[in-house]
């Protein structure tokens, strides 16, 4: 199927996996939005676009659920109805582990990852309900499948929790033409790589997966057909373990 006459909001667009996933459906055809907290970095990052179809954006805070169902209200008129979402927002801190992280933290880390993603959904899918069509690109992690002590116990709680929510969303709404794809990547080279406890090398950069492979596995999930889904998948570095 062609993307030419689709739309997409990529939340958590503005750098790592949500941009990589923007340019490659805006290299379809596809109309593309993307949106997240800082505006400096989305202007940037629409600006550097110089594809096919120019790439627009709207800041967001998915922590806050007025923000959110603001950035639904602003798709629709600016794209009309929304075809595919791609959450993919996402932060992590350095002091992972139950000894060394604060309150505060867990709460920040789950107000985004876990919160932020249903609040995505609560603000886009009425609309795909009513036209009984629609995909959610869920951007989960490893660390939602297996909890890690690389990613941390607030990473991986909050990324179970949006694994949870999209598998759920999947089965309540696919009678109506919703279809809701987890993805679980393993380590892609991003900015969240800034916030590990041990400094990435480059060479480590390199090696393991970049938003563009993250990009092409989207592409091919939003060209079938909608009697199509796709639940889940993982993908990871040929190397990386995944036990």
């Amino acid at each position: 199927m062609s993307l030419a006459d689709k739309t997409a909001v990529v939340v958590g667009g503005g750098t790592g996996i949500g941009l990589g996933i923007a340019r490659c459906l805006a290299a379809t055809g596809c109309r593309v939005a993307i949106a997240g907290r800082r505006e400096a970095v989305l202007q940037q990052s629409a600006a550097s676009w110089q594809g096919p179809v120019p790439m627009i954006c709207y800041t967001v805070d998915v922590a806050r659920r007025d923000s959110v169902i603001a950035l639904a209200d602003w798709a629709e008129r600016e794209l009309g109805h929304i075809d595919i979402l791609v959450c993919s927002a996402g932060i992590n801190i350095r002091t992972r582990s139950m000894a060394e992280m604060q309150p505060d933290q867990w709460d920040d880390v789950m107000a985004v990852n876990a919160t932020g993603t249903y609040n995505c959904f609560y603000a886009f899918v009425p609309n795909m309900r009513k036209r009984g069509d629609g995909l959610i690109v869920n951007i989960s992690s490893v660390a939602g499948k297996r909890a890690s002590m690389l990613a941390g116990i607030a990473y991986s709680a909050a990324k179970f929790a949006a694994t949870g929510l999209g598998m759920a969303v999947g089965r309540e709404e696919g009678e109506r033409g919703i279809r809701v794809t987890n993805i679980y990547p393993g380590e892609v080279e991003t900015p969240i790589l800034d916030q590990r406890p041990v400094p990435v090398s480059q060479e480590h950069r390199q090696r393991i997966l970049q938003p563009e492979d993250i990009g092409q596995l989207v592409v091919a999930i939003a060209s079938l057909p909608p009697r199509a889904h796709v639940p889940e998948l993982v993908i990871k570095p040929v190397w990386q373990e995944y036990v």
